[in-house]
């Protein structure tokens, strides 16, 4: 979702936005609040919010044997998913600081704070970036009592983390050491550690043995030329980076950096070097990233609108607050096409493309897909020149009128797992002979933004 600094300015705009766009079919739209599937998905069940965080939205989602941690503009919650049709919350933590992007790695929960605190608590309460003491970054968290988690750490970065992405080290260092990339922007002249330009990334290093002692350890420019900030259209010009996905063991990583899509090399975890990049005139917002399996194609998404609008339906077309699906060739991108859910939303629906993961099925390349109130989407892009979409999980327009919707639906151990602005962690099947084999692929770890391949996790 676009930085919580400019929310006001995204709702003035989806006003606006509602007021011109062409209605959607009635009989097209869902009742209120009422889930609606495809045929082949099965709406499994749904876990309300625990009352600590009741009053703010679910985020990202992160995965780890048989517990899954759901990040919210409040805290975060744990859930015990080992019965998926009975999954749980088993404990939260009410520690507020938008975006709550999450990441877990052994007894370690990292997540990214991009919203000015008075101070690194989690008793925290706003307070201007133009303010020097204020803080904003990454607070780590010791989960191995999973009832109880416990604060260890916080890390201040230049413009707080907005989203963030574990990679693991290299070789010997890979049981000594983790890092952690941090996306951060919007940088401004009275933000005394957020100064323009802001074209880096800042570069966590976290001793496992020693977590407190986590730093940050490198700041690379990754725009030496200041990036893309002149195009018509885009939602902000480039300025860092807004999310990176990276292969660790192909040594590459793919940025969605606003007003970019680039290709790096991290073979130096703390030197990653940019080796390719495009921008699209379609694009408004280069929003996250996802790799094929066999990284020979990578998804960018576009966050039209902030995420604050209604842009899936006939006056903002196919092409717009979609995906785009390039492929890599000599270690380029090359584009091939877009894909948008084919499905028109109610103008009072904010809708966008947003985050999801590879369902791993051998042969085929396959994408499970959060669209804020556009809801859950299953599409095959094998051939990347005709993408669409074999499944769906919706909910019809809020009666509340507030907005919302899925914000991260991921593949995790034979179900997908959705996580809820407001109606809280669903729980979704898909029964489909192009999707069936996945269940034969187990994890024990699942951080989206960290990409594994599945020959790593053992096809059955």
């Amino acid at each position: 979702m676009f930085n919580p600094r400019s929310a006001l300015v995204v709702a003035g705009a989806a006003v606006a936005l509602a007021l011109t766009a062409m209605p959607a079919q009635a009989n097209d739209i869902p009742p209120p609040d009422t889930v609606v599937t495809s045929s082949n998905v099965t709406h499994v069940g749904n876990v309300p919010k625990p009352a600590p965080i009741a009053g703010t939205i679910n985020t990202d989602v992160a995965f780890q044997g048989n517990y899954a941690y759901v990040g919210n503009y409040g805290g975060f919650s744990i859930y015990d998913i080992r019965n998926p049709k009975q999954a749980r919350a088993v404990s939260s933590v009410v520690c507020p600081g938008a975006q709550m992007d999450v990441a877990v790695y052994g007894d370690l929960l990292f997540t990214a704070v991009d919203s000015s605190r008075n101070n690194d608590s989690c008793a925290s309460t706003g307070q201007s970036a133009a303010v020097k003491e204020s803080w904003e970054g990454v607070r780590i968290f010791d989960v191995s009592d999973k009832t109880n988690p416990r604060y260890i750490k916080s890390v201040e970065t230049n413009c707080g983390s907005h989203t963030l992405t574990l990679v693991p080290g290299k070789g010997r260092d890979r049981d000594r050491n983790v890092y952690i990339y941090v996306s951060s922007y919007l940088p401004a002249d009275n933000f005394p550690d957020c100064l323009p330009p802001h074209d880096k990334i800042s570069i966590i290093k976290v001793p496992l043995r020693n977590p407190t002692d986590a730093a940050v350890a490198a700041t690379p420019v990754v725009f030496p030329d200041g990036g893309n900030e002149t195009q018509p259209g885009l939602l902000v010009p480039t300025t860092g980076c807004h999310d990176i996905t990276v292969f660790a063991e192909r040594d590459i990583a793919a940025g969605a950096c606003m007003g970019d899509g680039v290709l790096f090399d991290i073979s130096d975890r703390l030197d990653p070097k940019v080796t390719a990049r495009t921008t699209d005139p379609n694009f408004a917002f280069w929003h996250s990233a996802t790799f094929t399996n066999d990284a020979r194609k990578v998804i960018f998404t576009d966050e039209l609108g902030g995420g604050g609008e209604a842009t899936c339906n006939a006056t903002v077309g196919p092409n717009r607050g979609a995906d785009a699906i390039y492929e890599i060739s000599r270690g380029q991108l090359r584009f091939k096409s877009y894909f948008k859910i084919p499905r028109y939303q109610d103008d009072s629906e904010n809708c966008v493309a947003h985050n999801g993961s590879l369902i791993p099925v051998k042969g085929r390349d396959i994408m499970v897909q959060a669209w804020y109130m556009g809801g859950v989407s299953i599409w095959d892009l094998t051939d990347a020149s005709r993408p669409k979409e074999i499944g769906y999980f919706e909910r019809g327009p809020r009666a509340a009128g507030d907005g919302g919707g899925v914000w991260s639906a991921y593949y995790y151990n034979g179900y997908i797992y959705a996580a809820d602005f407001h109606e809280g962690f669903d729980v979704i099947k898909i029964d489909d002979w192009r999707t069936n084999s996945a269940r034969n692929v187990r994890t024990d770890r699942l951080n989206v933004q960290t990409q594994e391949s599945y020959r790593n996790h053992g096809h059955g």
